[in-house]
């Protein structure tokens, strides 16, 4: 019976990932990784990014930012998983992070107007929660985002993350390997 529940709230979180951060054109952003190398989002136009707004002391980020690693080699070139830092995190900061997690995605760094302009963040509004993450179509839309929440742990700590993916991979292969 708790499977079932659970199974329930999942699909319900599945089902209303779209929300008011969704729907809408990805705001442009070009950034550096820890090699200064700049990651503009236009370029991966194709693909489905997933766009991760994180913190490298956060428990809940290092847990997706796994899950995430081995989305992006699961789907290979279909998906590109970039994450989003912003002060306090440095360059330091993020460098040991991705050592000592063995980690081989893409970690950029934002002032925290990237993170505002995808959050809609406000005066009224200036915070949020880590991690949350957009999935970002091949034309640039943002379709779903999802913010951590103990009643999502499956997508942002276990296997969830794939039914989400294999809605907007085109791949029919990759849909059935899960």
């Amino acid at each position: 019976m708790n499977r079932l529940v659970g199974a329930l709230v999942l699909t319900a979180i599945v089902a209303f990932g779209a929300g008011e951060l969704s729907d809408r054109r990805a705001p442009g952003f070009s950034l550096p990784d820890v090699n200064f190398e700049q990651h503009d989002l236009y370029g991966f136009r194709g693909k489905v990014v997933l766009l991760n707004i994180m913190k490298t002391a956060c428990p809940h980020c290092e847990a997706f930012s796994k899950v995430l690693n081995d989305a992006e080699a699961h789907y290979g070139g279909a998906v590109k998983v970039l994450s989003i830092v912003h002060p306090p995190d440095t360059l330091g900061t993020v460098r040991a992070y991705l050592r000592d997690h063995n980690l081989s995605t893409t970690i950029l760094f934002d002032s925290g107007q990237v993170a505002a302009s995808y959050l809609k963040l406000t005066p009224q509004n200036p915070s949020f929660a880590t991690p949350h993450f957009f999935i970002i179509d091949q034309e640039g839309q943002i379709c779903e985002d999802y913010e951590y929440e103990p009643l999502a742990r499956d997508i942002f700590e276990g296997d969830g993350i794939y039914g989400i993916l294999n809605r907007y991979v085109k791949a029919p292969e990759v849909a059935r390997a899960r």
